[in-house]
């Protein structure tokens, strides 16, 4: 629909407000032009780190000059991810830890101006054979860890008038399927979280937001191939066809490499008017 046309005398144009350096403010506004993808001098913080989407996230990060703190409970993965990242213009720094002790998730947060929620774990099981110490775990390092590493980074952020979280949640924090009761709750609550913390967020200059993929090449995936064999009783070789790639548009896996592109998006000057909000890279599953 066209604007609304007016008789009168065309008002003055309001100049635009200055653009402000990171840091200085919350109200600073994106630099015109083309996307900056320098993080030069900025902290990161990515949780699962190790393996997947994190590991893509810590490596693309740190290719825009963050210098990133790379945590999970997988040391191996850590060194691994640390020689990967060799030579480019930030750093990785490894940090082994285990999400479930939740004060040293907290504290680790500290004086991060950058914040990825990405760790998660999976179990594929009907509710009634659902085991709830597993229950539990998925929702302490799904849930109650992000809250604490949010918590542990906003002091910093709030002060210095700047900060980017964004927390990998999934399709499944958008729908939900069966057999995934604790992995769809605690996406779901993921949601709740992260909207919560933009709104609390914006006056202070630091957004929150949810990358939402739809299934990604992933170890994390590639378990729940034999997992949904079993639960669906069908053949490994057609719950990709047949179950997971069912509702998507794009009959393909997500690479971790592309969810890392969106969550450096997310991250730059241009998005600072992007908060509390959920970005979809599903293949068009949501669009049914």
């Amino acid at each position: 629909m066209s604007a609304p046309t007016t008789s009168g005398p065309v008002p003055a144009q309001v100049p635009a407000p200055p653009v402000q350096a990171p840091g200085q403010g919350p109200a600073a506004a994106p630099t015109p032009g083309a996307v900056l993808l320098d993080l030069a001098g900025r902290t990161a913080l990515v949780t699962g780190a190790a393996g997947g989407i994190g590991r893509a996230c810590a490596l693309r990060l740190a290719a825009a000059g963050a210098r990133v703190r790379a945590v999970d409970r997988a040391a191996d993965g850590l060194e691994a991810l640390a020689e990967a990242a060799d030579g480019l213009p930030g750093a990785v720094e490894p940090q082994t830890l285990d999400l479930t002790d939740l004060d040293a998730a907290e504290q680790a947060a500290a004086g991060t101006d950058i914040l990825v929620n990405n760790a998660g774990i999976q179990l594929v099981r009907p509710i009634e054979e659902f085991p709830p110490d597993v229950f539990h775990t998925v929702l302490t390092v799904m849930l109650e860890a992000p809250f604490r590493l949010i918590r542990g980074a906003l002091p910093h952020m709030y002060a210095q008038g700047w900060g980017r979280i964004v927390n990998l949640s999934s399709v499944h924090g958008l729908r939900a399927s069966a057999f995934k009761s604790a992995y769809v709750a605690a996406k779901h609550g993921l949601e709740g979280l992260s909207k919560t913390a933009a709104l609390e967020g914006a006056p202070h200059g630091v957004t929150s937001n949810c990358v939402n993929p739809g299934y990604v090449r992933t170890p994390l995936v590639e378990r729940q191939i034999t997992d949904q064999a079993t639960a669906h009783g069908v053949p490994a070789e057609r719950v990709l066809t047949d179950i997971l790639l069912k509702d998507s548009a794009l009959k393909r896996l997500i690479e971790p490499e592309e969810v890392a592109e969106a969550v450096l998006y997310l991250c730059t000057p241009q998005a600072s008017f992007i908060t509390g909000t959920s970005l979809s890279l599903d293949g068009g599953w949501t669009a049914h």
